[in-house]
């Protein structure tokens, strides 16, 4: 009763119309309707409550937003066109998503009619930023079944693409309370309630407590975006530097208009726009679930930004506000004949194109092609209304600029519905597009299997924000590299994500020097620049030359060093005498091993894996000493190749199958341990790996089976024990892998590449990173254990985002990090090997 009370003496104290609305929107769940008189009251003294502004539906959202610029022109808004000028989408994102949320809940609702019960369960399902519950669908779907199946489907399409919200989206909410006890009782209101009306109780109950005698302890900023903020030292002009680093660091404090007028369309500041581009909208796989821009949907290999219910209700905005005949952009406006009678659906496709945003390998933004600009101005454009000396032509060099189809939009593709029947979708799964994980969590394909296949194909992991105003997560449990508060640009800090949800325990890390550049032949290189000398990498990094060690031959080498070169370092020998180094890693001979800077100390004959690493290790008597094989990045510290681990008190409710070496399955790798078992590899055990079968794998390690080196997150090279190895750089006359059993040969819509030190050509992308030691080696410090091969693939691991592809890679003998992205299927199709080059 108390609640009840309180929200109805607040009604007399609200100024804000907006506000008053909002908490009106509420009432029904503190006032039942029962209470006649109250209803009467309220009915009778507010009617309409805000009839200038009837029809604008997103007037009750206007509180969610987190600029105060935004908060006011929302107030003062009545479509949400009026808003897009102040308002960011990519920052308001709550903002926009309450709007979105209203403007679908008007047309599904309105399929009511007259049946009054219908609407009011419809409404419930729209009327907070609240995630939509199974009890508030089941009873639309009770109730509104016969009257109108219309509003069903509506409804449908709408939960299904409708993130999962959680309260601590809303915590820069919590920095407008005057008094610094409300705001650290709002943050932790939000971080252990988590229904809305024990959040609403709570913060009544908190809001008439007196403040606490005790000065409370300083806020972590609860304005900051971290993500944003990495992004800043990209800048090439000291003002969007500037500029970026206060809007990232104090949100509310500018808003981001001054921002995109000055750096957003400045061609220099292409490094800058795109690494926010990708904070902001990350580039994902695949489309769905859109009802207007449907010819977006069934694309499963093709990668976009924003493919979303709330971008495709925007393009359909946008194309009602062409109507009107004029296309305002930043920096002119483009008068147009009636679009929707000239052109109509290439209209559509750009509106659709801007808004879904197909993501473009050598460009950040959303461009239509040149052809396609000048042909639409020219059959569409309003030239009496033209300024004078514009043209299509030069409209078009202003907004596409190319025809390079790596840069632009090609129309044409989106002018029809997608050619790939529904046989060819189910090849290719994204489970998580859309999300449905909470926006406290982030969506990981389930890699683990199951023991029963009842299991979901997503994983939902607890994360924490780069931020409270930022919608960046990272995993629980991780390091992060986030940029200080106050500092030079390249100062950073290694922090970890708590089980709070917050980043803690952070250590500073050495300085960058950004500004030191590099000493080349050909002049400076800018620091975090890349370059090429000869056939060798390179990227410049506080003022010094990071390259590889990979052999070259020049124009100007000698008959004698062709003919002597081997394509491995130091010209070595092909002759294959493996050698195990301190580092883990096994090296094709000790002449290779030498050349890389190992002594005769630091390696024994032999494969890595095939040496026990627990013989001459004593644990103590309640431990037990298992393999942990590991091939180290960091050089500062010893490369352990053992744990010893206690006999474990296994949690049965986890299950992460694990094969050990006898061919059983157990519920997982706890279970394994705690029968005295050995790991031979994660996941259910595999018909086909149940009998030893050795290869080689591409790192020269020999595996019994193909699942041990999968396991091991390493592809096969060639069937048998390892006995060769390939060179690392074209031009050697003879190599060892003449001998080799290779696998099939790949299929025709296959590109194939043999990785350095491998001997036979496979289907897959590759990626090769080069190591700067010195940071290797601090950061192994930071965080008390030694970098590894298989650590750094983990991190990688959850960015491929379907399961018919997945992660492998190896330290090369010329001392890149290879990073393999592979086909999972033994036999893959065509749509899913295209995965491999998503376009």
């Amino acid at each position: 009763m108390f609640s009840i009370r309180h929200t109805v003496f607040s009604l007399a104290t609200i100024k804000s119309e907006s506000r008053l609305k909002h908490l009106l929107q509420r009432l029904p769940s503190y006032c039942p309707e029962p209470m006649n008189e109250l209803w009467a009251c309220i009915n009778s003294t507010l009617p309409g409550v805000s009839r200038q502004t009837e029809g604008w539906v997103g007037l009750g959202c206007c509180e969610l937003a987190i600029s105060s610029e935004c908060r006011r022109e929302c107030k003062q808004a009545s479509s949400k066109s009026d808003i897009t000028k102040v308002c960011r989408k990519d920052t308001e994102n709550s903002l926009y998503s309450c709007i979105t949320k209203n403007e679908v809940g008007s047309t599904c609702c309105g399929f009511a009619g007259r049946h009054t019960t219908c609407r009011e369960y419809c409404q419930a399902i729209f009327r907070t930023d609240s995630t939509p519950t199974v009890s508030q669908i089941s009873a639309v779907t009770e109730y509104c079944q016969s009257h109108s199946p219309q509003l069903i489907g509506c409804v449908g399409n709408f939960t299904k693409s409708y993130p999962i919200r959680s309260p601590i989206d809303s915590l820069h909410c919590c920095s407008r309370a005057e008094a610094p006890h409300c705001q650290a009782a709002c943050g932790r209101i939000l971080r252990s309630l988590s229904t809305e009306h024990e959040i609403m109780e709570a913060l009544i109950t908190e809001s008439l407590s007196p403040p606490p005698s005790e000065e409370e302890p300083p806020r972590h900023p609860s304005k900051m975006d971290c993500a944003k903020l990495h992004c800043c030292s990209k800048a090439n002009t000291s003002l969007c530097r500037d500029m970026c680093e206060r809007i990232s660091t104090n949100w509310g404090s500018q808003t981001w208009q001054d921002f995109d007028q000055l750096c957003e369309y400045n061609p220099v500041e292409k490094p800058l726009i795109t690494c926010l581009s990708d904070v902001r909208e990350p580039c994902q796989l695949g489309c769905k679930h859109l009802s207007y821009c449907s010819n977006f949907n069934n694309r499963p290999t093709e990668l976009f930004r924003s493919c979303n219910v709330q971008s495709d209700q925007g393009a359909m905005s946008d194309m009602k506000l062409w109507s009107n005949g004029t296309i305002k952009m930043p920096f002119m406006n483009i008068p147009v004949l009636d679009i929707r009678k000239c052109l109509p659906d290439m209209w559509k496709a750009v509106a659709c194109s801007l808004q879904i945003k197909p993501c473009l390998s050598k460009a950040r933004g959303s461009l239509i092609c040149k052809a396609d600009c000048v042909e639409i101005l020219t059959r569409c454009g309003d030239r009496k209304r033209f300024y004078e000396g514009q043209t299509p032509e030069r409209i078009c060099d202003l907004l596409s600029p190319t025809e390079d189809p790596e840069r632009c939009i090609p129309l044409h593709k989106y002018l029809s519905p997608s050619p790939l029947g529904s046989s060819e979708m189910e090849e290719v799964v994204h489970p998580c597009n859309p999300n449905p994980c909470p926006s406290s969590h982030l969506c990981q394909v389930n890699r683990r299997g199951c023991l029963d296949h009842s299991c979901l194909p997503h994983l939902c992991l607890p994360g924490c924000k780069l931020g409270e105003a930022s919608e960046f997560l990272v995993l629980q449990d991780s390091r992060v590299l986030v940029p200080l508060l106050s500092g030079s640009s390249g100062c950073l800090q290694v922090c970890s994500c708590g089980v709070s949800g917050r980043l803690e325990n952070c250590e500073e890390m050495p300085c960058e020097e950004t500004m030191r550049s590099c000493s080349t032949a050909w002049g400076q290189i800018s620091h975090g620049s890349s370059y090429s000398i000869s056939c060798r990498s390179c990227f410049c990094f506080s003022g010094e030359m990071i390259c590889s060690r990979k052999p070259c031959l020049t124009p100007h080498s000698s008959e004698d060093e062709r003919r002597l070169f081997t394509g491995l370092p130091c010209s070595c020998g092909h002759q294959f005498v493996p050698v195990c180094a301190s580092n883990g890693r096994t090296y094709p001979s000790a002449c290779v091993a030498r050349c890389l800077g190992f002594t005769d100390q630091n390696f024994q004959f032999g494969h890595c894996r095939l040496i026990d690493p627990c013989r001459g290790k004593r644990c103590s008597r309640s431990l037990r000493c298992v393999p942990r094989y590991a091939v180290c990045l960091s050089l500062s510290s010893e490369c352990p190749q053992y744990e010893c681990v206690a006999r474990p008190s296994c949690d049965r409710s986890i299950v992460q199958p694990a094969c050990d070496t006898n061919g059983l399955v157990h519920s997982s790798t706890c279970t394994l341990l705690h029968a005295g078992k050995t790991l031979a590899y994660l996941g259910p055990c595999q018909d086909w790996c149940r009998r030893p079968a050795p290869v080689c794998g591409q790192n020269g390690e020999t595996y019994s089976t193909v699942c041990e080196a999968f396991n091991d997150r390493v592809v096969v090279d060639y069937q048998g024990s390892c006995h060769a190895v390939g060179p690392v750089s074209e031009g050697a006359l003879e190599t060892a892998c003449s001998g080799c059993s290779a696998p099939p040969s790949p299929p025709p819509h296959c590109t194939p590449l043999t990785p350095p030190g491998a001997c036979c050509p496979i289907c897959a992308a590759m990626l090769q990173i080069l190591l700067n030691q010195e940071q290797i080696n601090t950061f192994a410090k930071l965080n008390g254990s030694p970098v590894t091969v298989r650590g750094v693939l983990q991190v990688l691991r959850p960015l491929v985002s379907v399961p018919q592809c997945d992660v492998f890679g190896f330290l090369s003998i010329d001392k890149t990090l290879v990073v393999i992205i592979a086909p999972t299927e033994r036999e893959p199709t065509s749509i899913q090997q295209q995965l491999l080059h998503p376009r």
